[in-house]
């Protein structure tokens, strides 16, 4: 997907050239890569004005708070599925007390489904082989609730195969895009010749809701995250001349941090879903971070004894504060966490699909960099539990 060659659905019009180094038989690939965004462009310079006006909200003292957090995000620009006709459509939104749990779903259901396919297709069109072989699909969402739940949605607006293999994952939050590539290497490479379609689909739509004073996390979450879909096919031994593998999923593991559950806490309520951050979550993954590398680093002969800056780094970017603190306790170089910086900057968080706009990132970094850049890297993400997720990487 590089930027200068995209198409309308957000796939590239390059074509690849051969890998510079050949894969592991028998490990995971990512093979193709697409994305999707909703037709709302929300410049940062303008959200504190249009959010305060979609809802109602005169609090002088709130308005500050939100202009101070909105240059401490460092992001530039969010995608929204939320927009002016949905509020004249369903005023009660912007409402405070107002049961509208049923309105939300209304709007998400579709909405993330409809940004799923269109992520899907542009990510089938990079792959070049039919959708007819695709034998399994790994759906990852925090927005939609359902049943059947989205994996089917998304199977029958695809055409995919009625025997296709769908696991659903709900609710993991931000790390959910690299569980969703845990899950999806586990298939793969447990199925031979399979070939796994994971999408990650995203609306803050069911969190939207009038400021209060007694909710300081509502205005974190006006500040900093947005909306849309990712999607990736994952498979082992890639078809020479037909499939353009560019990443290997060499090892995976997740580890939660005990007694740290209520960090970062979310409850569904007749308003939504209420989300409450601590104040800590930067200092706890601090804290644990190292260790976590450590382990995932350690399932390498090769990489022992590694310097942190001779790996490439693919970090969820939750906030700048987590990332500016990653990058001191690792003791990276400024660039490592280049890729995530501008995916935060051009996207804000994106929840679960957020990896991904940082793997489309490093993909066109490594691109650029006449020796195809670091050979090994990290996939990372953090989020309730507290849960880390970490790949260990190769690029090809």
């Amino acid at each position: 997907m590089s930027h200068n060659n995209k198409n309308a659905n957000g796939a590239s019009n390059h074509f690849f050239q051969p890998s510079r180094r050949l894969p592991t038989p028998g490990k995971a690939t990512i093979l193709a890569m697409g994305k999707a965004l909703p037709p709302q462009l929300v410049p940062q310079d303008c959200l504190v004005e249009g959010y305060m006006h979609d809802t109602n909200c005169k609090d002088l003292r709130i308005k500050e708070k939100l202009e101070r957090l909105c240059k401490t995000t460092t992001v530039k620009t969010r995608y929204t599925v939320m927009s002016k006709e949905i509020l004249e459509k369903y005023p009660e939104l912007a409402t405070e007390g107002t049961p509208t749990i049923n309105q939300r779903l209304e709007i998400a259901n579709p909405a993330v489904v409809e940004m799923a396919k269109e992520a899907s297709l542009a990510c089938i069109k990079e792959w070049g082989r039919s959708v007819d072989e695709i034998t399994h699909i790994v759906y990852v969402s925090s927005s939609e609730i359902r049943l059947p739940g989205g994996d089917l949605h998304l199977s029958t607006e695809l055409g995919l195969r009625s025997d296709v293999g769908r696991v659903m994952l709900y609710f993991l939050g931000c790390y959910g895009g690299v569980t969703g590539l845990r899950v999806a290497k586990d298939i793969a490479e447990n199925n031979p010749g399979s070939r796994v379609l994971l999408t990650t689909s995203e609306t803050t739509i069911l969190g939207f809701r009038p400021p209060n004073n007694a909710r300081p996390y509502d205005l974190v979450g006006a500040a900093l995250f947005g909306d849309g879909a990712a999607a990736v096919i994952i498979g082992t031994e890639p078809i020479v001349g037909t499939e353009s593998p560019f990443i290997e999923l060499n090892f995976a593991m997740q580890q939660f941090l005990p007694g740290t559950k209520n960090v970062i806490d979310g409850r569904l309520t007749d308003e939504g879903i209420n989300f409450k951050l601590g104040r800590d979550l930067p200092e706890k993954i601090q804290d644990n971070i190292e260790e976590f590398c450590k382990k995932l680093i350690a399932k390498n002969d090769e990489l022992k004894g590694s310097n942190y800056n001779d790996l490439f780094w693919a970090v969820h970017p939750g906030g700048p504060a987590i990332l500016d603190r990653l990058e001191k306790t690792m003791k990276l170089q400024n660039e490592k966490l280049n890729c995530s910086r501008k995916a935060l900057m051009d996207f804000g968080n994106v929840s679960s699909n957020t990896i991904f706009y940082v793997i489309e990132n490093m993909r066109e970094e490594m691109k650029n960099k006449k020796d195809g850049g670091e050979e090994w890297g990290l996939a990372l993400a953090f989020g309730p539990g507290i849960t880390f997720e970490g790949i260990l990487l190769r690029s090809l």
